[in-house]
């Protein structure tokens, strides 16, 4: 493990732009109460979508969304697994493409050259899913090892309400594979 050195596993959670993404604070409890650290990158968009200032004090970490400038210390240690949750159809296809426009997507690019365990949560509607681009991006993401949860996408226009997102999932699937670490 990247961070076996700490007592405490160090969980980033990738935030993207949904919704539900003001409910990530389920995902943060969950992952303490497992005894991690958690520290959240959001996306730009992302950002827009939850109170900072209330994660930042379930954390203890400032959430990060931009690169840091050069000599800026980092202000995250460095991952043991990462949850993206919830990954929208956005995100899930540039990154299955290796497009590292946010500071999010560049660590998820990196991840998989670092073997940092992956584990991703889908939140699309009906007719995301049902592009292309889409089955082939899951596809490419499971070769590279990243564990996948199990969404049935909501109708189309309905941002899918306050459906019951399992957030507590993303954990459930990176358990293994930190065991084999």
């Amino acid at each position: 493990m990247t961070g076996s050195r700490r007592q405490r596993p160090f969980l980033y959670v990738v935030l993207c732009a949904a919704g539900i993404a003001d409910d990530v604070d389920k995902l943060i409890a969950s992952a303490q109460q497992r005894t991690w650290h958690v520290g959240v990158i959001a996306t730009p968009r992302g950002l827009e979508c939850i109170d900072a200032t209330a994660i930042e004090a379930q954390t203890g970490y400032p959430v990060q969304s931009a690169w840091r400038a050069p000599g800026e210390p980092r202000p995250l240690p460095p991952a043991d697994a990462i949850a993206v949750a919830p990954a929208t159809f956005n995100t899930i296809n540039k990154w299955a493409q290796g497009i590292a426009d946010t500071l999010a997507l560049g660590i998820l690019c990196e991840a998989h050259g670092f073997g940092i365990p992956v584990a991703a949560l889908p939140y699309l509607n009906a007719a995301q899913a049902a592009h292309p681009a889409y089955a082939q991006s899951l596809a490419r993401l499971r070769r590279m090892g990243v564990l996948l949860g199990d969404y049935a996408p909501h109708p189309p226009r309905t941002g899918g309400g306050r459906i019951r997102f399992r957030w507590e999932q993303a954990l459930d699937l990176l358990a293994p594979a930190l065991k084999r670490a």
